[in-house]
């Protein structure tokens, strides 16, 4: 894997803690104060960076109920126009910057997604410090070149996409000059069922790419991201709302605050319980070898007398010779006479 790479002064890669992104979408349900409470409340939850998605109807599609444009059957969003869609969901450009300077006082990154050329112009202007791009823009290679001309830092979602698809548009990226680069695995579906995850192509896009990989999230509750930190994802992306119960676009399969904040809690147990390869005895476990098993003398056996299967058990606890001893103790004789429970040291034999 190449990297790390660094966003907002945050490095991000192996041997780091997962980087984590709260996205809001468009769960906003066009309210300022709305999105500023999400702002809010991804910081408070944990989350190291809030994701805005950066364009307008007209810049995503066209204004057209046709059967191309029409949503159909299996979505979320059944029956909706494209362009009815994004006018319910985009976020107002004149709250980005605003948004900024929230993030900021909460210590958290804020970037976005761009969708056109226009809205990488405005979000250069407003000096974010990477770019998302998202699964169904990763064949888009003329936006992706023209995210790759700012240098900054990419994050691509691999959603939807085969992997030439998917070496295309990381080449493209490299090409045209972004040197810092990480792939998500994302299943495009709303929500996602966790059989459709395939957590273990993360390590292989990891591999396959020599860059950072993580995951951007769709299923429901917060074991799935724990699992993929576990599989070595280092980023991961989740959608925030307020209630679920408020609707919204994404609100379906979006986490709560205190949901986000027991995943984040989560994903960190799970990081601190990862360690490392080793088969030394951690301090924790030094007072519970006390309570091994060892080889006991279990009735009185006078001096000279043998020892026997009926007067030296293994027996917990573990203060006397260990239990791979039994069968070279049985037949010899006492050094001294000994009292039931007297742990058997090898003083003790003839």
């Amino acid at each position: 894997m190449t990297g790390p790479i660094e966003i907002a002064g945050r490095t991000i890669g192996e041997g780091h803690k997962a980087y984590i992104i709260a996205e809001i979408s468009g769960n906003h349900n066009q309210q300022f104060e709305r999105a500023e409470e999400l702002v809010r409340a991804a910081a408070s939850a944990g989350a190291e960076a809030v994701k805005l998605q950066t364009y307008t109807p007209d810049t995503i599609t066209i204004d057209c109920d046709n059967e191309y444009f029409r949503i159909q059957k299996g979505t979320l969003w059944e029956g909706k126009t494209l362009y009815g869609l994004y006018g319910e969901a985009y976020t107002p450009w004149e709250w980005h910057p605003r948004l900024k300077e929230i993030a900021t006082e909460e210590g958290m990154a804020i970037f976005s997604t761009p969708f056109d050329d226009t809205a990488v112009d405005f979000l250069e202007s407003q000096d974010v410090p990477a770019y998302k791009i998202a699964s169904f823009e990763i064949v888009d290679i003329p936006l992706i070149r023209r995210v790759a001309q700012t240098g900054r830092p990419m994050i691509i979602s691999t959603g939807m996409a085969s992997l030439g698809e998917i070496e295309l548009a990381v080449r493209t990226a490299r090409e045209y000059g972004c040197s810092e680069l990480a792939l998500l695995k994302c299943t495009s579906a709303y929500p996602s069922p966790p059989s459709s995850m395939n957590l273990r192509t993360i390590r292989h896009l990891a591999a396959a790419f020599a860059c950072p990989a993580g995951l951007s999230d769709h299923t429901l509750g917060v074991a799935v991201p724990v699992a993929a930190v576990a599989l070595g994802a280092i980023i991961i992306e989740k959608h925030i709302t307020l209630r679920r119960s408020d609707g919204g676009p994404d609100a379906a399969f979006s986490l709560e605050p205190e949901e986000f904040a027991a995943m984040v809690q989560a994903v960190r147990t799970a990081e601190e319980a990862l360690g490392e390869v080793t088969y030394q005895i951690t301090p924790d476990q030094q007072a519970s070898r006390a309570f091994r098993r060892s080889l006991f003398v279990v009735e009185d056996i006078a001096e000279g007398q043998p020892f026997t299967p009926q007067n030296v058990r293994s027996i917990r606890p573990g203060h006397g010779l260990p239990p791979r001893e039994y069968d070279n103790i049985l037949g010899r004789r006492a050094a001294t006479n000994l009292k039931r429970g007297t742990p058997l040291t090898r003083e003790h034999i003839l």
